[in-house]
């Protein structure tokens, strides 16, 4: 009895499960050929949906908008974020640097630099991007740990309703995989698998769903939350769905909720806000139609210029020559009648505001983008100040500045799930290293240190203030730093080893090591 109330709960939840991935597939389709459309528009395919009208017409394509992600991309991948966590009290000090120790080890284990990197491309060119915080039991050899994954911004769909994902109604993060990968994992449950429903023959027209699948399965992730005891506090689940059968339900192992923070374990980036969605709107999008418009007025003026590079002979029969033998350039002397019915017709030049139009329309699409050339590194002749090109970059990147501002606040956000995640799923021990009074201390990470056990508030959990900078220094900050410090220096306002602490430059380290020595 209790088995068959098992497998009807199963068949609720998948039931449910497919019913709302169709709700959430219909309103997507056309986020799909946006995003679809914007990473054509991206690797120069320009040109692909407009219908061939004369197969010898030229097609130029001008990458400007791929020039312009690429630039702005470069200058996010600069300020690439490193976190720093404070204690809320000066107690929890050391606490605070041992758990700084161990979130950067878990970014540098799991490569965050190349999540990152995804991140910046799916914010620039999708318009959104989404990280996922969970635990692998896999990391730091076999010891587990956190991460911060980047998610595909087309296998994931967020509650259609809502402007808030938090707030929706469930999460679908979408795969394919084999039936062999599926045996291998579930092998008690592979047996109930039945055909996929987003491949079969009868299933509804789409391309993305379907394509060339015959022996792939589409696997479904399907979160979603239900209330809990306490007012306004939810615990969320998730269950893996494949070919019409439950393969795995959260619920098993852990009824109470997955996470205990008790939300989705994604956090969604939008670069430009869609009202009424917790999507966004990228780059392409802006400046898709510029693009275009670009390559049509390139197209216009290489037309012009092959109708210009063969000029027509126009003969009138009154004229009394030879068509095919004016055609014969080897000929000296040609025979007729009367030279007024022949005639040159030679294409007209187009106007020169034409061409001016074409490189404004150009530079128009870098200008507003924050593509320009002093966010690029190129100056006007005579600004070689460290500090003067730093202040006309820091004038010239307003939009690569805001799309940073927003990936740090995400960042600082997944961190935090991060923390809570450690809290809840760390088992073993797990050495990490941190710097006390200039040394390197080797310390322990266990979850209990989250933990406060003093008798006044035995059990509370330790909280912390996270802040995020860029890990690494752009050449031309470090520059104006130093010399600002040069500056202290000869002012007499701070001392020479002082100085070196401050600076930035290769082997820092070594020279404070020397004039140690030298002390």
């Amino acid at each position: 009895m209790e088995r068959t109330n098992e497998k009807e709960a199963s068949r609720q939840l998948c039931e449910r499960a497919y019913r709302l991935f169709d709700e959430f597939r219909s309103a997507y389709r056309q986020e799909w050929l946006r995003l679809e459309n914007n990473e054509r528009i991206y690797r120069g395919d320009h040109w692909y949906d407009v219908p061939v009208t004369d197969e010898n017409e030229p097609r130029p394509v001008t990458p400007i908008i791929q020039s312009t992600v690429e630039n702005v991309s470069a200058d996010l991948m600069d300020q690439a974020p490193e976190v720093y966590i404070r204690p809320e009290g000066a107690a929890d000090e050391h606490i605070a640097k041992v758990v700084e120790a161990l979130i950067r080890r878990n970014h540098d284990v799991s490569g965050y630099t190349v999540e990152y990197q995804k991140l910046v491309h799916d914010l620039l060119v999708g318009g959104y991007c989404v990280q996922e915080v969970g635990y692998d039991p896999a990391l730091n050899n076999g010891l587990g740990g956190a991460f911060i994954r980047h998610v595909d911004d087309r296998s994931i769909l967020f509650d259609p309703l809502c402007d808030d994902m938090q707030e929706g109604r469930a999460v679908f993060k979408l795969s394919l995989r084999t039936r062999e990968w599926i045996k291998d994992r579930f092998p008690l449950k592979y047996p109930e698998m039945g055909d996929d429903p987003y491949v079969a023959s009868d299933a509804p027209a789409d391309d993305i769903l379907r394509g060339d699948r015959r022996n792939s399965v589409l696997l479904l992730e399907y979160w979603w939350k239900t209330p809990t005891e306490r007012d306004g506090v939810f615990a969320v689940h998730m269950a893996l769905i494949a070919g019409g059968v439950v393969l795995a339900d959260s619920r098993e192992f852990k009824p109470q909720g997955y996470f205990a923070h008790g939300m989705y374990p994604f956090v969604l980036t939008p670069l430009y806000m869609r009202k009424g969605s917790p999507l966004g709107f990228g780059i392409v999008d802006l400046f898709e139609k510029q693009q275009r418009y670009a390559d049509k007025l390139d197209q216009i003026v290489l037309k012009n210029a092959f109708m210009a590079s063969h000029n027509k002979l126009l003969i009138t029969e009154a004229s009394g020559f030879d068509e095919e033998d004016l055609k014969d350039w080897s000929k000296e002397v040609h025979r007729g009648e009367s030279l007024n019915g022949v005639t040159w017709f030679s294409t007209p030049p187009l106007p020169a505001y034409l061409m001016t139009y074409i490189q404004r329309i150009r530079e128009d699409i870098k200008e507003e983008s924050g593509a320009n050339d002093s966010s690029r590194g190129n100056f006007r002749q005579g600004v070689t100040a460290a500090s003067a090109i730093q202040a006309l970059q820091v004038a010239s990147t307003k939009r690569a500045r805001m799309a940073t501002a927003q990936l740090y606040e995400a960042f600082r956000q997944a961190v935090r799930m991060e923390i809570e995640v450690e809290r809840e799923f760390n088992f073993f021990y797990r050495p990490v290293t941190i710097v006390e009074n200039g040394q390197e201390k080797e310390e322990r990470f266990d979850s209990a240190l989250l933990t406060r056990w003093d008798r006044s508030v035995a059990g509370m959990p330790i909280e912390f203030l996270i802040s995020v900078k860029a890990a690494k220094q752009d050449p031309f900050s470090a520059s104006a730093q130093n010399e600002l410090i040069v500056q202290l220096l000869q002012a007499g306002a701070i001392d020479p080893k002082r100085a070196v602490e401050l600076m930035s430059f290769e082997g820092r380290d070594q020279v404070l090591k020397n004039m140690k020595n030298n002390e």
